[in-house]
């Protein structure tokens, strides 16, 4: 008898258990790398090509458009014709927490209604454009308010909301550092 499924708010629970089951048996698993490429289109605006990615032993191919535009807008010099890159990090720490939401809630059982996160960074120009040495060049603060709601009661849903944090690669990124190297080439 086979059973069927049907996918809780767009996650497939029984496959997310189980590569959960794959990886802590075989923890090699686990090793990913994500490789993007970014090039100068004109004034601050670029473009960047994410590549194919390895992880879990093979190697795989994006299936959506992988070309993203970044730009400044015009009061600081650019077109204003893409997101900065600032905000990119926004999306990529929100969209993060709320993957995690998703993933989290279907494998609690928890049917969500509506999830929405509003984010908030705050930039001083001061330390980026070298006036202030005491003034850092990135984010001084990021402010994330989350609006959660499904089948289960408030206590249940914070809950998942904080696992989702706890898990998140990009807050642990933001929160903890990661080793970057910076290399120069010239032609």
């Amino acid at each position: 008898m086979t059973m069927s499924h049907t996918p809780r708010h767009g996650v497939d629970t029984p496959k997310l258990l189980a590569t959960i089951g794959h990886v802590a048996e075989m923890p090699e698993l686990a090793a990913f790398t994500f490789r993007a490429t970014n090039r100068w289109i004109r004034g601050t605006r670029s473009r960047t090509t994410f590549g194919p990615f390895s992880g879990a032993g093979s190697q795989f191919d994006h299936v959506f458009d992988t070309t993203f535009d970044a730009d400044h807008p015009q009061v600081l010099c650019g077109e204003g014709a893409a997101p900065t890159p600032p905000e990119f990090l926004l999306h990529a720490l929100a969209s993060c927490i709320m993957a995690g939401i998703a993933n989290i809630a279907a494998a609690r059982r928890v049917t969500l209604h509506e999830v929405t996160i509003e984010i908030a960074g705050d930039l001083d120009l001061q330390g980026m454009l070298g006036i202030r040495g005491d003034v850092r060049n990135g984010y001084s603060e990021m402010r994330l308010n989350v609006n959660i709601a499904g089948d289960a009661d408030q206590e249940k849903l914070l809950a998942i909301v904080e696992q989702a944090k706890a898990r998140s690669a990009v807050l642990d990124a933001l929160t903890n550092g990661v080793a970057v190297r910076v290399e120069g080439n010239a032609a």
